[in-house]
């Protein structure tokens, strides 16, 4: 795609997840993550995939070393998306202290499947959150960074490292970086389809008028 990075993710971060969804359904590519919730955060982000795999077990299965939630922050660059797979393991791999240092590395927002803790000092550091569960057990000892910079399944959808993920108050959306260019072309087409019906309903037409004339349904 001929711009740079700042100039494409300003385009990716002017659409929703709804229509992201939909320029993915006529693209034929599933990307909308399911079973995760926003727990913090406000308003869309859209960001690269730095992506991390961790082995869930019980109290005492691995050195508290090999945590590894340091190492994942630390992956981290200004603007990155954090792709967390846990499994969906209802044991939390970040709290407020992780969520602290993720937002002073610059990060767009956190993606876990599994948990999350310390919910309302997550909140204040003002950094866009989302995760399977929210538990207090920890995840020292019970889990394992097993893979940095490898690929993952978030809410049911492959994950690769750089991969664009978008989300908002709606949802969560993963388009493949390959797939970037004809997926942000049909979405922009449909913006501007969306902006033709929203301009006629506001002349006062009927809702099936300006949806045929725009050719929305």
């Amino acid at each position: 795609m001929a711009m740079d990075t700042p100039q494409l993710l300003q385009r990716c971060r002017a659409i929703g997840t709804s229509t992201w969804s939909d320029a993915l359904d006529q693209c034929g590519i599933a990307g909308v993550v399911r079973g995760l919730v926003q727990r913090s955060g406000h308003g869309r982000f859209a960001g690269f995939a730095v992506t991390a795999r961790e082995r869930a077990g019980a109290l005492g299965s691995f050195p508290r070393a090999e945590f590894g939630v340091g190492q994942m922050i630390a992956a981290i660059e200004p603007g990155d998306v954090l792709m967390a797979d846990v499994g969906g393991a209802d044991i939390s791999t970040f709290g407020g202290l992780a969520a602290l240092a993720t937002q002073n590395r610059g990060a767009a927002a956190v993606v876990i499947d599994g948990g999350c803790r310390d919910v309302e000092e997550i909140r204040a550091t003002g950094l866009w959150l989302a995760s399977r569960s929210i538990t207090p057990t920890t995840g020292k000892t019970r889990l394992k960074l097993e893979a940095l910079g490898e690929p993952v399944t978030i809410g049911g959808i492959p994950v690769k490292p750089g991969d664009l993920v978008a989300g908002d108050d709606t949802g969560i959306v993963v388009i493949p970086r390959g797939d970037l260019a004809r997926v942000l072309d049909a979405a922009e087409r449909m913006l501007k389809t969306d902006a033709a019906v929203e301009q006629a309903l506001h002349a006062g037409k009927p809702f099936a008028e300006a949806a045929a004339a725009a050719n929305y349904i």
